[in-house]
Formats: structure tokens, C-alpha cells, sequence
């Protein structure tokens, strides 16, 4: 009678093995999926700070990985004072999940302005430094790794979600810190070759260990139709030079994200040097003051090199 309790029971296992080969395959193929989010240019004001908490306690709730601050966490007619930049650095600090702020142009090159309080532009970039980006990790409760280029300039870093490479630059609007002569300024002639080295080697990268996207993040608008007309901007035609010719190269999906003009919108701006759209290139300008609201970009691991993008204006509006 064992006996044949043991040829049962194997008989069973038998004909249950089909089965659960079969679920193993469909667990196995199940789709991962990634998100992230993209806000930026606020808060400018007290109903924005008082605002934003919330807003990124919404986001939380939304099921991204990480958040991502575009630049310009205040102003540009405000001071750039300790207690500003300590209380962004806390509020950021205290996401539920990983954030990380990349610098805009109202936080450090606007600061000479008397308005802002004629603060020393390299002083106040150092100051965000040594509260952003002086750790291999991002701020928030739960932190995300990066990985920081060697040298001066922290706060170019990239990190990985699935099969896309983010990577982050001082890319600051009001002309990249050119300055108002034909002779660009200092801060520019030393940051600008390095961000066209750091632009060229996370390509080199994406393409080597064959990442189906590549999402740069940055705060100016560099102006992409002027670049399409012939008229780029001096102190963002190298960069856009660059990225076209990169992007051509690349099999995946390129992203680049940025600020500045406070003109939320998706599109296609790149055009090759013949005029003609590039098609693997999607530009995302995020919420900019007076408007909240988040950008969720969302990565599926089934069609990893299309990136899907849906708006969030703040606050929610229930019908």
C-alpha cells in the first residue's frame, strides 16, 4: 500500500511538472516596469513652498523611484541666503524616496544680483556643493547610488533605471554663464569642456553596455529651434552640436530634459543638419512656476526604448 502511494504521488508530480514549467515561463516574462518624476522651477514663492510638500508626497504615493528636480529651486529676484538653500536642502532630504536636484541658474549664477543679494557665484555653487552633492548618493528618505564624475563638478552624476541611463549636468539657463562680452567668463571656459566630455562619454557608454535609452537632465533651455534656423546660442551650440551628432549614433531613445522656460510640452525639437526630425529624440520641458506639477516618465521593460510620458498639473482637480 506505500508502495503505491509513492507511484501515485509520483504520477502526480509528473503531471503537474507541464504546469509548473509553464508558470515559471510567465512569471519570468512578466514586464518590469520603471517610473520616474520630473518637476522643476518652483517653488518661487510661499504658496508654492507651502504647496510643494504636498505635491511630493502625491508623487510618492504615485509609485515613481525617484524624483527629479530639474533647477531653480527659488526665484530669480530672491536672495540666495544659507537659510534659502538649507531649508530647499531639507525639504528635498525629507522625499520618501530618492530625489535629486540638479543646479539652475537662479541658484548660483543669478546670485551676484543685488536683488538676490550680491552673493560671489562660485561661493554660493560651492555652498550647494557641500549640501547636494557631496555624497555618491541622492537625498531623500530611501537614496538612490550615483555615480559622480571625477573632479570638480560633483554635481555631474548618472545613475540607472532598468535599461536607461540618466545622467545630469550644470547646464544653467541666462546664456550658460557666458557673461555679457565676446570673451566667454571663466566659470564657463573651465565647466564647458567638461560637460561636452561628460555629454560624449555617457554616450559612449549607453552604447558600449547597449542601454535602450538615455534621459539628460539640465536645467536651460538651450534653444532648439534656434540651433534647427542656425542661430543657436554661442554658449549652447557646442552642446547641441554634440547632442545631435550623438543621438545619430545612438540605436536607442535620447531624453533631455529641462527647465527654464516655465513652458510645460513634449516634443521632437531635434533636427538633423539636412532640417529632417529626429526621430529617436524627445525633449520634455517640465511645470515651471506660477503652474505645479509633475512629469512622469515610465519605462517598460517589454518595450524598453520608448519612453512613455504623462502630465500631472498640481494641485489634482477631482471631477
Amino acid at each position: 500500500m506505500i508502495g503505491h502511494r509513492r507511484a501515485k504521488t509520483g504520477g502526480i508530480i509528473r503531471k503537474l511538472l507541464p504546469a509548473l514549467a509553464l508558470a515559471s515561463i510567465s512569471l519570468s516574462s512578466v514586464a518590469e516596469t520603471w517610473r520616474f518624476a520630473l518637476i522643476g522651477d518652483t517653488p518661487y514663492n510661499s504658496h508654492e513652498r507651502a504647496e510643494l510638500p504636498k505635491m511630493l508626497s502625491a508623487i510618492a504615493d504615485s509609485k515613481v523611484d525617484v524624483i527629479i528636480h530639474i533647477g531653480d529651486f527659488k526665484s530669480g529676484s530672491s536672495p540666495c541666503s544659507d537659510e534659502v538653500f538649507t531649508d530647499r536642502f531639507q525639504l528635498f532630504d525629507n522625499s520618501r524616496i530618492p530625489f535629486i536636484f540638479i543646479p539652475g541658474d537662479n541658484e548660483w549664477t543669478d546670485c551676484e544680483r543685488l536683488s538676490n543679494g550680491g552673493y560671489d557665484p562660485q561661493e554660493r555653487l560651492a555652498k550647494l556643493r557641500s549640501l547636494f552633492w557631496s555624497k555618491n548618493q541622492s537625498l531623500g528618505r530611501t537614496t538612490l547610488t550615483l555615480e559622480r564624475q571625477p573632479g570638480t563638478y560633483p554635481e555631474h552624476a548618472r545613475f540607472r533605471l532598468g535599461p536607461t541611463l540618466f545622467v545630469t549636468f550644470n547646464l544653467p539657463g541666462g546664456n550658460n554663464n557666458w557673461g555679457m562680452t565676446d570673451i566667454p567668463r571663466a566659470d564657463y571656459a573651465a565647466r564647458h569642456p567638461v560637460t561636452i566630455a561628460w555629454l560624449k562619454e555617457n554616450f559612449a557608454l549607453a552604447r558600449r553596455e547597449n542601454m535602450r535609452s538615455l534621459v539628460l537632465l539640465f536645467q536651460a533651455n538651450p534653444g532648439f529651434k534656434h540651433h534647427t534656423q542656425g542661430l543657436a546660442h554661442r554658449a549652447y551650440r557646442e552642446f547641441l552640436d554634440t547632442l545631435r551628432d550623438e543621438t545619430l549614433g545612438f540605436q536607442g531613445q535620447v531624453v533631455a530634459v529641462h527647465g527654464d522656460t516655465h513652458m510645460n510640452r513634449i516634443d521632437q525639437p531635434m533636427r538633423d543638419q539636412s532640417g529632417r526630425p529626429l526621430s529617436n529624440f524627445v525633449r520634455v520641458e517640465t511645470f515651471g512656476s506660477p503652474f505645479m506639477g509633475w512629469t512622469t516618465g515610465i519605462i517598460d521593460s517589454d518595450s524598453p526604448a520608448s519612453i512613455r510620458f504623462e502630465n500631472h498639473p498640481w494641485p489634482t482637480r477631482h471631477e
